[in-house]
């Protein structure tokens, strides 16, 4: 039979069609292709500043902890009491006791504490004492061997606005977690829990969250140089304005919970009223703080202090309005209070006074503070 040319064509065609399909089918059969991955760039050495960080953080990071602060519910059936997590913190191994430095409001309003150490280590936390009007607080376990090197301390009265500043804490309740960021500002003054100011406060931008809390801030030495306390945030999480109580301050009251349970401040032999201080100040256009009475036997009393009295007509007769000590403005209580916290009793304090009209200046020699009973 003779093949015409439009025949051939056509079974070509069919052909190709085929073993398409065919080559398709066989494909199938056969899989995809392997996967291969790309090869790896290397990247040779860390940056100087990148091995640094990680150092620091190797370095810390066992001496910060996990606080989970506890409740107390009671079974309404059973009447059987029982302790519940209520919140999470942060804070740090102060000494090879086994005391734990945190924030105040970590603590507040819990029943109990628990201190979660790097690795995992639990153990149960016994408040040892607290200073609301510094937002501090300090915890004590019972690790034995097992106790964390303790937090190298540095200085914030040399702090320089620029310097970096490392974080370590647990956000959100999520373990060792470290930031970076710089000092943004010093000398900032923040209200404590109790609303009292806190002064000399540092401000930076490394980021701090809920959870921070508590945490210690680093200079690039790995040394303490604050305690991460607050946040400026209108959504809660961090807006990169967060705040830490200077470690100059943390070493003066720490020590003093440690061995008082409270701040302690040698007394003036004075007492004093904000009310009738702004009152006298207002009429005298004048700020500072008006003695009321003085102690007898007291250095007030010895070095001429004069209280408030009352004139034989029954007018009153303005004492001794103290306007600064050491050098410093005050203007209340509690800036008298502060300004005390710096001496030792028996040491000498430098008052200026308003009496009469006139600046005075004198010396009081500071007495021991009271007990509590």
């Amino acid at each position: 039979m003779k093949i015409r040319p439009v025949s051939l064509v056509l079974a070509l065609v069919v052909g190709l069609i085929g073993g398409y399909y065919l080559f398709g089918v066989l494909r199938i059969h056969r899989g995809p292709p392997p996967a291969v991955p790309r090869p790896i760039t290397a990247r040779g050495d860390l940056a100087a500043d990148e091995r640094a960080t990680i150092e620091l953080f190797r370095a810390a990071s066992p001496s910060v902890v996990f606080i989970t602060t506890l409740t107390r519910r009671v079974n309404l059936w059973t009447r059987n009491v029982t302790e519940i997590p209520q919140g999470t913190g942060s804070g740090f191994i102060w000494d090879t006791e086994g005391h734990v430095v945190t924030n105040a409001h970590v603590i507040a309003g819990a029943s109990g504490a628990e201190v979660t150490l790097l690795g995992q280590r639990r153990y149960p936390a016994k408040l040892v004492g607290v200073a609301l009007e510094y937002d501090l607080a300090v915890l004590r376990i019972d690790a034995g061997r097992e106790v964390p090197p303790p937090m190298p301390l540095g200085r914030s009265a040399d702090l320089q606005v620029g310097q970096k500043v490392f974080a370590i804490g647990n956000p959100f309740g999520l373990d060792h977690t470290l930031t970076t960021g710089i000092v943004s500002a010093l000398g900032r003054t923040i209200r404590s829990v109790s609303g009292r100011p806190i002064e000399d406060v540092i401000q930076t931008d490394a980021a701090i969250n809920p959870g921070n809390s508590g945490g210690p801030l680093l200079d690039s030495a790995g040394r303490l140089i604050g305690v991460n306390t607050a946040i400026y945030s209108p959504s809660g999480s961090s807006a990169g304005i967060g705040f830490a109580v200077p470690v100059d301050t943390v070493n003066r009251v720490v020590p003093q919970l440690i061995a008082y349970g409270r701040i302690v401040r040698p007394r003036l032999g004075v007492m004093v009223d904000d009310r009738l201080s702004a009152l006298v100040g207002h009429q005298l256009g004048v700020e500072g703080v008006l003695i009321l009475s003085v102690s007898p036997g007291s250095g007030a009393e010895a070095a001429g202090l004069r209280g408030t009295e009352q004139a034989p007509d029954g007018s009153i007769v303005p004492g001794d309005l103290i306007i600064e000590v050491d050098g410093r403005r005050v203007r209340s209580r509690d800036d008298l209070d502060a300004a005390l916290e710096l001496r030792r009793p028996g040491e000498l304090a430098k008052l200026k006074l308003l009496r009469n009209g006139r600046t005075v200046e004198v010396q009081v020699q500071l007495m021991p503070p009271q007990s509590r009973g």
